[in-house]
């Protein structure tokens, strides 16, 4: 009979992370790169959404947050070998498992979605830079945040 995984969930973690994402996303497309990203996706210089764009954005971006920590939480779980196939005691380099779950998460969701868009919107390749790396970035920060608050 299979070994059932036993996926440890720590949701004052998941939160942090949705809320580390969210600062990063602030910086990364904010004072980092708003206006070089701005020029890339087209918009006018002077371009500010409503009240109720901005809402619906930030809405939008906190559940998709949540979703993508929720589900790297329980990527990064099998990671570990004892919470898959019961091996060892779970003690182990926490940030290696955050590292490979972030690692693994971006290069075969994140990065081919915004080759997509390199190939299929007429994307530029400093746009897909930019989004690509912020998305490496926060996942990062969402993979050691889970990994080492266990």
């Amino acid at each position: 009979m299979p070994v059932q995984p036993h996926i440890h969930i720590n949701w004052l973690a998941i939160a942090a992370a949705v809320v580390a994402s969210m600062a990063i996303g602030f910086l990364w497309y904010g004072p980092l790169f708003g206006k070089a990203w701005a020029k890339e996706m087209g918009m006018a210089p002077d371009f500010k959404p409503t009240n109720k764009q901005f809402a619906t954005a930030m809405i939008l971006q906190f559940i998709g947050a949540f979703l993508t920590v929720y589900v790297l939480a329980h990527s990064e779980e099998i990671w570990r070998p004892f919470s898959t196939w019961g091996l060892g005691t779970g003690d182990g380099p926490n940030a290696l498992f955050g590292l490979m779950s972030a690692f693994f998460t971006w290069l075969g969701f994140f990065l081919p979605q915004h080759l997509g868009a390199v190939a299929w919107e007429n994307k530029s390749w400093k746009l897909c830079a930019m989004n690509t790396s912020g998305s490496f970035a926060i996942l990062l920060s969402q993979g050691m945040i889970l990994a080492c608050w266990r």
